[in-house]
């Protein structure tokens, strides 16, 4: 008979897709770093005169099997289940075989003992194929220490692909040995902890990276909106009060916002609706209302400035007390805000 040998590079994916699942599936399953080997596999069987052999890296050593090279037929269990669970499980093979290693379902019991059924009926070694469905999966077998006996998972793929052959009578031959040695150390706790890191990280950064971003846009907006409410402030008349001025007449009135009433030298501001009031006086006002005290007239608004309520009374006063030194004096400290009901309830009566 021709043996024939079929080399791995046949089966690159699938041994590609079979080391991620187990390295996946190996950092759900351990809670300690660990090293762990995989299996290369030599399987062999007749077709027809000749014997095809297939060398795949296609399975994991279990945790606390023996690393030997082993060869030897496989022998699923007797009956329909194949799991080995039940210790009256058989393997039937024949009388002549010395070494014969036992093809096992994955479930029904633990790993331990379908081990222990298999090497009491005279094992060598298991191969234990994984659940149906689970495709291309391997993960290592967490077991007792059984010795000299070599413990091995492979795919349901892998498995019921050998299994049907054997089913079908055909003998199949297996050399196991040793392959490449992988050191897995990050567990589920570590693997949760960076996951939870990165995100709060990626969190604060961009939290940080939109603060900095909206601190200079508004920035940029008070910037403009200091400039434009000193060109407003800049429009309007401002003139000192002289002898003979219609101000300083007994009958000229006084400012209705401090309603003091105005003397000579006092400084004083002419709004766009021709109203006059003390300089230091109207302009804190025009800030927070933006409006003239005695006829409503909006002041700001004809000049192109529109001012957004969330910029606040105080924080207009505190922009134009920097940018306009001269627009609010300590004189005028305590009428930086909204002036109290009751004063303003006395406007209402002068103007009345």
């Amino acid at each position: 008979m021709k043996l024939l040998k079929i080399g791995t590079g046949q089966n690159t994916s699938s041994s590609w897709l079979m080391k991620f699942s187990f390295l996946w599936l190996f950092s759900l399953n351990c809670c300690k770093a660990s090293a762990v080997w995989t299996a290369y596999m030599n399987i062999s069987f007749p077709v027809g005169n000749q014997v095809l052999s297939v060398l795949e890296e296609t399975g994991v050593f279990g945790r606390s099997s023996t690393l030997k090279r082993v060869t030897g037929v496989l022998v699923p269990p007797d009956g329909k289940t194949k799991n080995a669970c039940n210790p009256n499980t058989n393997f039937s093979r024949s009388k002549n075989l010395e070494t014969w290693l036992a093809l096992i379902e994955r479930g029904g019991c633990n790993f331990t003992q379908k081990i222990k059924v298999a090497t009491e009926k005279g094992a060598h070694g298991v191969i234990i194929y994984n659940l149906p469905g689970s495709g291309s999966q391997v993960f290592p077998i967490s077991h007792q220490p059984f010795e000299d006996t070599l413990v091995v998972m492979i795919s349901n793929l892998k498995g019921m692909e050998i299994l049907h052959l054997i089913q079908k009578g055909v003998p199949v031959t297996v050399t196991i040995e040793a392959g490449r040695k992988y050191v897995i150390w990050m567990n589920h706790y570590f693997v949760s902890f960076m996951i939870v890191t990165t995100a709060t990280l990626t969190y604060f950064v961009f939290y940080h990276i939109h603060r900095l971003w909206v601190a200079r846009s508004q920035n940029r907006r008070w910037q403009q909106l200091a400039t434009d409410l000193k060109k407003a402030f800049g429009h309007l008349q401002v003139r000192v009060l002289k002898e003979g001025d219609e101000e300083l007449n007994p009958s000229g009135g006084s400012c209705v916002v401090c309603f003091e009433p105005y003397k000579l030298n006092d400084t004083v501001r002419i709004l766009t609706c021709k109203h006059v009031f003390h300089k230091n006086c109207i302009d804190p006002w025009i800030l927070a209302h933006g409006t003239c005290p005695i006829c409503k007239y909006d002041i700001l608004k004809p000049l192109g400035i529109q001012v957004d309520n969330e910029d606040g009374i105080e924080s207009l006063e505190v922009l134009m007390a920097n940018e306009l030194p001269e627009t609010l004096s300590p004189r005028q400290e305590e009428i930086n805000n909204e002036v109290p009901s009751a004063r303003l309830s006395d406007v209402e009566e002068h103007l009345l």
